[in-house]
């Protein structure tokens, strides 16, 4: 049997071809003979026979047999069956396979074919009376036999592609086939009658559909041709088809697009839906779909753009060069989403700038701050009017990237009502096994957010619901010393603000002792924010003085800084100058950095009541409680006196709201200290929850709360034994100013504190 392959070539059953016998060379292990069998096998792709493989064959073939060979080497073949072609080889130019004969569903009776055939001949014969070689045409035409003989011999002029040939010949169905056949010569005529321009109008319901078809092949054709002319001018369609192919985008996206695309065509540029269609199609062609290669990452370079662009921060950074590191061995994106956690203004959210900058990525911010629809962050769906996509999926339009840096600014101010819980939504988002194919309710098809650098910054973590906080590695930034924050105004914000007001550094010199009077007196805050807006005002100011030519230069000093700034804007606590019996100092946390506080406690004449002012919250008045039984516990001779008397504890100042169990020791030294009439050095300052057995619990905040101690001049802390670890996350600046005692015990505290 030959085996020969061919491309685009009409074959059906029961029809004579002729070709010349040289069209067989190259696939006959023999000489051709008459009656030797034929296996026409289709090509997907025109391929030479040396670059085949057994993946460019469609799966049905058709069988045929050598009629005859003449003179001239023409040879006439009858084709046969269609048949199921499988084992397919392809070695040297010579194609081996398995055929058997694939059966056929006569739905449709030899006399109604007969009848189709006649119908579509004289439609033939009619259409080419109007032309010169109609003669010609005529003579071909009634020399076919059948439907297929008919449909073969117009191969070369009928509109039809190689998949559509194909699909002719495996339709199972008869009725189906021989349906595809009329479509494409009903269409090839009306296709020849729109080219002419011919001028007489269809009546006919079905021949109108035909020229409608034909119409919008040659309009498409047309348009083609002229958005190559003119790229300015290409249509709307035409621009999305181009984006489409080029886009990379997945299976399910560009099947989605294309539908889009499809209905986008039909409703017109006249229809209201429209322009929401345009905007669907616009936003998925602008996502960058395509997965970029994983550059190299040099942690020498990435260290020097984070100590370049921020001061301080050693834990921080030494997290983030770990999280680079294992991106460079894997070289793919990995591990932990980072979670960064402190006071406004440490740096929290530029520093995810920074490590955009060390990976040479894009930078992309989203705040979430107040977002309390889910759908602001997986999108709306598209029936909504004014659908949108969500804040993730926006953001990264925006980056142009599929692999940015994005951070998510403000987690923990995310709110919940009927609309939805955004926070939940996040889940899948910064799940690592589930961000692979994030769908957006917009775009309504997955997105592969695996290759994002997700970084996210939160001032506490008490308000980010416990599921979306296991997902992320927290990283706490700790508020910066003054030695820090003179340095970041120094190499950061001074120059800055000159740059932006305009004002060259030899026209403005701001002294050292003048910013550090700045730091101290006029801000009070953990992080920069502050300092940088005094720093703005002085610069403001400055550029008035120079600009009226008061002076060619100035210099600001610790002395004239009023000047610049008014008077001193921060009245921080600072250790009380003389010690009375109890009055003990605490130390606390807030949002803002670290605070000292003063426990003050006094009897007066009563029946034992206890009073508690200073707004303390739930959880602090039982600390209260707590100390007062483990006092009543220690010194029982002692507190007799407080069944006679009335107890008043104050915690100022009494217009901030206070809560937390890190008092614990601070209330019993203070009461422990007004009922033996024993004063505590104002040296001392101490946090430490306690619980009822008399034991100094941990607390959180530590560097904070020393950093508060130290700034108020207090010189030894007491902290608990269990937080001595956290002493490393604690500079080096602070912990040489205090004396830091752990204790384990309330007494390790009262034994020192009340001696004689």
């Amino acid at each position: 049997m030959i085996v020969r392959p061919v491309h685009n070539i009409l074959l059906l059953p029961d029809v004579s071809y002729y070709f010349k016998k040289d069209f067989f060379n190259d696939w006959c292990t023999e000489p051709m003979k008459k009656d030797d069998d034929v296996l026409f096998m289709l090509l997907k792709d025109d391929k030479a026979g040396n670059e085949l493989t057994a993946g460019d064959f469609y799966p049905i073939g058709i069988s045929a047999r050598v009629e005859g060979i003449d003179d001239s080497e023409n040879v006439q073949i009858r084709t046969l069956e269609r048949v199921d072609i499988s084992d397919i080889e392809v070695a040297d130019n010579h194609i081996t396979a398995t055929a058997s004969i694939r059966g056929e569903i006569s739905d449709i009776s030899d006399e109604e074919e007969a009848e189709l055939f006649s119908k579509l001949r004289g439609a033939l014969l009619k259409f080419v009376q109007g032309y010169q070689w109609g003669v010609w045409a005529r003579s071909y035409i009634l020399q076919r036999k059948n439907l297929h003989d008919l449909a073969c011999s117009l191969t070369d002029y009928l509109n039809l592609s190689t998949e559509e040939k194909y699909k002719i010949l495996a339709a199972d169905s008869r009725k189906e086939r021989d349906g595809l056949i009329e479509n494409a010569i009903y269409e090839f005529i009306e296709m020849s009658k729109v080219s002419q321009e011919a001028s007489s109008a269809q009546k006919d319901d079905q021949e109108q559909l035909y020229r409608e078809a034909a119409i919008k092949k040659q309009i498409e054709y047309l348009q083609r041709e002229l958005d190559d002319m003119h790229p300015e001018n290409v249509s709307d369609v035409r621009k999305f088809e181009k984006k489409i192919a080029r886009s990379g985008m997945n299976k399910e996206a560009k099947q989605e697009a294309e539908k889009v695309l499809n209905r986008m065509k039909q409703e017109g540029k006249e229809s209201h839906e429209y322009g929401l269609l345009y905007d669907y199609l616009d936003f998925v062609t602008s996502l960058s779909w395509k997965t970029p290669k994983m550059p190299s990452i040099d942690l020498k370079e990435a260290e020097a753009i984070l100590d370049e662009d921020h001061y301080g921060l050693k834990k921080v950074k030494e997290r983030i060069i770990q999280q680079l590191a294992v991106m460079a061995l894997n070289k793919k994106q990995s591990g932990s989403i980072l979670l960064f956690v402190g006071a406004p203004g440490t740096g929290k959210t530029s520093i995810g700038q920074s490590i955009a900058k060390a990976l040479g990525r894009k930078y992309v911010r989203i705040s979430l701050g107040g977002v309390r629809d889910e759908a602001e962050i997986r999108g709306h769906r598209r029936t909504y009017v004014g659908a949108m996509p969500g804040r993730i999926m926006e953001g990264m339009k925006r980056s142009g990237a599929s692999n940015p840096v994005m951070v998510l600014d403000e987690v923990d101010k995310l709110a919940r009502d009927y609309s939805g819980d955004p926070a939940s939504a996040l889940l899948e988002v910064l799940d690592p096994e589930q961000n692979n194919s994030f769908t957006d309710h917009y775009m309504n098809v997955p997105y592969d957010l695996s290759n994002v650098l997700f970084v996210c910054t939160a001032n506490t973590t008490d308000t980010i619901p416990e599921p979306l906080l296991n997902r992320m590695e927290v990283i706490s930034f700790p508020g910066y010393t003054s030695l820090e924050k003179f340095q970041i105004a120094k190499r950061h914000l001074l120059p800055k603000a000159l740059e932006t007001m305009g004002i060259k550094e030899e026209n403005l010199e701001v002294t050292d002792s003048a910013l550090h009077k700045m730091i101290e007196e006029y801000t009070g805050e953990a992080g920069v924010r502050s300092l940088k807006k005094l720093i703005d005002i002085l610069c403001r100011n400055a550029a008035v003085k120079l600009v009226k030519k008061e002076q060619e230069t100035l210099t600001v000093t610790k002395e004239n800084l009023p000047e610049y700034l008014g008077h001193q804007r921060m009245r921080h606590e600072t250790r009380l100058e003389e010690k009375e019996p109890g009055v003990v100092t605490g130390l606390a946390w807030t949002t803002a950095g670290g605070e000292i506080l003063f426990i003050e406690s006094k009897l007066m004449e009563g029946k034992g009541n206890l009073l508690i002012t200073g707004q303390l919250g739930d959880v602090m008045k039982e600390s209260v409680q707590i100390a007062l039984t483990l006092v009543k516990s220690l010194f029982p001779k002692e507190t007799e006196i407080l069944e006679k008397r009335d107890l008043h504890i104050h915690v100022p100042a009494g217009a901030v709201p206070k809560d937390g169990p890190s008092a614990g020791i601070t209330l019993v030294t203070a009461l422990a200290s007004l009922v033996t009439g024993k004063a505590v050095g104002t040296e001392y300052a101490m946090t430490g929850e306690v619980s009822l057995r008399g034991g100094v619990m941990p607390i959180g905040g530590l560097p904070e709360k020393l950093m508060a101690a130290q700034r108020a001049g207090i010189q030894k802390v007491f902290i608990p034994y269990d937080n001595i670890e956290d002493l490393e996350d604690v500079a080096e600046e602070v912990k040489e100013k205090l004396e830091i005692i752990p204790v384990k015990k309330v007494t390790d505290v009262l034994d020192q504190v009340l001696k004689d």
